[in-house]
């Protein structure tokens, strides 16, 4: 009796504080302007606050309130569709519905003749990986630069490959990133792939190779990045602030040393990009990806 009266005592001292938690996050559902089809794995960022969200498959996000100042700007980001901001005032914000307009790239009209190409490879050039893991959180990306050593002329972009390791859950999926180097000091900027390609791997412990030849990608001269994007599958949510208490999951990349410069960078919701340094003697700690192009002879 006495155990069911403190479990009672215990049960009714917590309930205030758990209904102010929910009173204070900022709920919603991210949707495509047009459609109002949902919008799955859009980066939710608080700018000021330096916090963010990844909206699951069906669209919905869940995002602690802004602490540090009264207003903040919440920053949506979504694949496909151009970067909106909206401002959030601290207090009971749920059941938001943000509608993103869809955004538009001119692809050029390229004509390649078949029997003046072959196929090149760019990237990571090895079979055997370097010691390490890479492991991101949902909405994080490791982006690894497509070098174009030779100076060739490219044409299209047949496949991209990931070496998954054998550790982790390598079967689980996750989203496929082109960028082009036109950010800040070279960075990953500009989306080249902007239909949704999310994938998953048979097995870990070797390369996994994705197709890509319908989408006529042209590959830019100055080189491009490759990147994975850890994602939620289901109706599970996630966000930055319960980072400390978030068990990672998924697939894990292997790292390469076989570069003397640094060719990856990091992504993080509310934090932008990063060029990873790590070094191993002279050589640098990069993703060990890979693509295959079309090369002029």
């Amino acid at each position: 009796m006495l155990k069911r009266l403190f479990l009672f005592l215990l049960l009714t001292s917590l309930y205030p504080t758990l209904s102010w938690a929910q009173e204070t996050r900022i709920t919603g559902r991210v949707v495509d302007a047009e459609s109002k089809s949902p919008i799955g794995f859009a980066s939710i960022a608080l700018r000021e606050e330096g916090t963010g969200a990844l909206t699951n498959e069906y669209g919905y996000f869940q995002l602690a309130m802004p602490q540090r100042s009264v207003d903040d700007s919440i920053i949506v980001m979504a694949l496909g569709f151009r970067r909106t901001a909206l401002l959030v005032k601290r207090g009971k914000m749920e059941d938001l519905i943000i509608e993103l307009p869809r955004q538009s790239i001119k692809l050029d009209n390229v004509t390649i003749e078949a029997s003046k190409v072959r196929p090149m490879g760019m990237g990571s050039r090895s079979n055997t990986p370097g010691d390490g893991m890479i492991q991101g959180m949902p909405g994080s990306q490791y982006a690894a630069l497509m070098k174009n050593e030779k100076g060739k002329k490219l044409g299209f972009i047949r496949s991209v490959s990931f070496f998954i390791g054998e550790n982790g859950f390598p079967r689980e999926p996750f989203r496929i990133r082109l960028y082009k180097a036109d950010g800040n000091y070279n960075s990953p900027n500009t989306d080249m792939l902007l239909d949704n390609v999310v994938v998953s791997a048979t097995r870990g412990g070797e390369w996994f190779t994705v197709d890509l030849t319908q989408y006529n990608l042209p590959a830019p001269t100055e080189g491009f990045y490759v990147a994975m994007e850890w994602i939620v599958s289901g109706d599970k949510f996630y966000t930055t602030n319960f980072m400390d208490n978030y068990t990672p999951y998924g697939q894990i990349l292997r790292p390469t040393f076989e570069f003397k410069e640094s060719r990856t960078w990091n992504y993080t919701i509310g934090r932008g990009w990063s060029l990873i340094t790590l070094a191993n003697g002279n050589a640098r700690y990069n993703a060990m990806i890979k693509a295959e192009v079309d090369a002029y002879k």
